[in-house]
């Protein structure tokens, strides 16, 4: 890891006196302040700070490297920025993790465009739908579709995810059609293992609806369900992006269209805003626009 900057977050967290006040001040998670706090003890060979639960103090070995770190500051801010040079253009490699579903349906049309206008960025995407640790696996940016942020990451808003209900003609012949959303608990309703296995949530006007489900399926991919639904298998709750093609042909038909599942915010999650590399910042700047430019990512669009 970068010595000047576990330097600076080193003298941050004995000049403010936690390391949460540090992450406020150095615009870290508190994730990277822990990971560079412990990579400096590491360095050091000896514990730096006394934790208790009420305030964090200095051991001898921290006092001087305290002394020591804010020396190395001292050096580094006298040297020149070598990226001035280079007019700050985006350049290097950018590590993205994003959902299956996600990356086909517009993901990877995305980078394609900021690849043509940024010739010199190389992108690696990575597709999994686990929460993957950004730190150990060095993912820079992950694409992340939830309502339940991780306070320890930064997460800035890209877009909103509205999804809904649908099933295959053959399905819904066979075992009716929902006409209340009580009558959900009759049928199998296919569950996405990462949310609302056993829950669905809507909503009508102002009221709001939390209602059980339950099936004989469930997967932790939710073009899986979707592929079990077409075949007849259930009732799926889908993003609207995933489900506008296979409505749009009659392979699947709406169920309750008028109750509104939750909907989902999508958010570009990284660690630190600190000396963010220029194609990260500009990256997540395209991203912001690419979305905005298309109506289906916008809160309540597609909605009855």
């Amino acid at each position: 890891m970068d010595r000047v900057t576990a330097a600076q977050v080193f003298v941050a967290i004995a000049d403010r006196g936690s390391m949460i006040a540090a992450a406020d001040a150095l615009g870290m998670s508190r994730a990277m302040i822990s990971r560079y706090l412990a990579q400096m003890e590491d360095w050091a060979g000896v514990r730096l700070i006394h934790r208790t639960t009420r305030k964090l103090g200095l051991t001898d070995a921290g006092e001087l490297t305290l002394q020591r770190s804010r020396q190395l500051l001292d050096i580094a801010a006298q040297m020149p920025d070598a990226a001035a040079h280079d007019g700050d253009a985006p350049r290097g490699l950018l590590r993205i993790s994003c959902a299956q579903s996600l990356g086909q349906a517009t993901l990877a049309a995305a980078v394609t465009r900021y690849l043509q206008r940024y010739p010199q960025v190389r992108i690696d995407l990575q597709i999994s739908n686990r929460a993957v640790h950004l730190v150990d696996e060095r993912i820079d940016l992950a694409i992340r579709i939830t309502n339940e942020l991780d306070p320890n990451l930064i997460a800035r808003p890209l877009a909103t995810c509205a999804s809904l209900l649908c099933a295959a003609p053959a399905y819904l012949a066979a075992r009716g059609t929902p006409a209340r959303i009580d009558d959900l608990a009759a049928h199998n309703c296919l569950t996405y293992s990462y949310f609302g296995k056993s829950l669905w949530q809507f909503a009508r006007g102002d009221e709001r609806y939390a209602v059980p489900v339950s099936s004989n399926l469930s997967a932790n991919e939710s073009n899986v369900l979707l592929s079990a639904a077409i075949e007849g298998a259930g009732i799926t709750m889908q993003p609207a992006y995933a489900v506008a093609p296979m409505l749009a042909s009659g392979q699947l038909l709406p169920v309750l269209p008028d109750y509104r599942p939750q909907d989902l915010g999508i958010y570009g999650v990284f660690t630190s805003r600190r000396q963010m590399p220029p194609a990260l910042r500009t990256l997540l700047d395209f991203l912001v626009e690419w979305f905005a430019a298309d109506p289906q990512w916008q809160e309540g669009s597609g909605r009855h």
